[in-house]
């Protein structure tokens, strides 16, 4: 597997940003203090989008860009997940992994698992600084503010995956810096977590937002 480690700089600028960006949005909930496990998005309160009456189904064609921009995130995750396994299951990979070649040098395979995900981080918070910025607000704003529930919540699960996001870009840090099992078993824990959250909070987003997206915005 060819390595490919962020350099230092970027690594230490990319922290930073994320850190002044938390900073930067005192009302934003600390998560800091939860364990892994802990860290969920409370499905069961997750409140239903009302239905747009004059919604269409080329509005709802529409809507379902977003459906097709996060396919290209969760296939992106989806291999990085493979090379997670590929790596965990050592000199015995399952037939489907074994198109994934490994260095013979275990620590270069822990520093490239570490680089994808960093690299990873960076997509999601562009993705979610897009959406949080831009798409959020107009949805909100839009046929009376009968969206306000549903962007609430999705804002709130925004916090989650962030503190996700931050947690595993620390992980890769350390892991590209010292690659021992140690370090390589807390980035898979919180990469397998991140994907977990980040599958969910995508479909929820995708179902519940589809006709707004479609009718209010017209394109993302």
């Amino acid at each position: 597997m060819e390595r490919r480690s962020i350099p230092r700089s970027d690594k230490a600028s990319h922290v930073l940003d994320l850190f002044w960006e938390k900073a930067s949005f005192p009302d934003m909930t600390d998560l800091s203090a939860q364990s892994l496990d802990d860290l969920d998005l409370d499905e069961a309160s997750r409140p239903k989008a009302p239905k747009v009456p004059a919604a269409t189904d080329m509005h709802r064609r529409q809507g379902r860009q977003l459906t097709a921009i996060h396919r290209h995130y969760l296939m992106e995750m989806a291999q990085i997940g493979a090379v997670l396994a590929r790596i965990e299951a050592g000199d015995a990979p399952p037939e489907n992994l074994k198109r994934i070649v490994l260095s013979l040098d275990m620590s270069e395979n822990f520093r490239a698992f570490g680089s994808l995900c960093g690299r990873e981080c960076q997509v999601l918070k562009f993705h979610h600084d897009i959406e949080g910025a831009d798409m959020f607000p107009r949805i909100q704003a839009a046929g009376g503010g009968m969206f306000r529930e549903v962007v609430a919540k999705l804002l709130a699960e925004h916090e989650v995956v962030h503190e996700l996001i931050i947690r595993l870009d620390r992980a890769a840090d350390t892991l590209i810096e010292n690659p021992s099992e140690a370090n390589f078993g807390q980035a898979a824990a919180t990469y397998r977590k991140l994907e977990e959250v980040v599958r969910s909070h995508f479909g929820y987003e995708e179902t519940e937002l589809v006709e707004a997206i479609g009718y209010y915005l017209g394109s993302i």
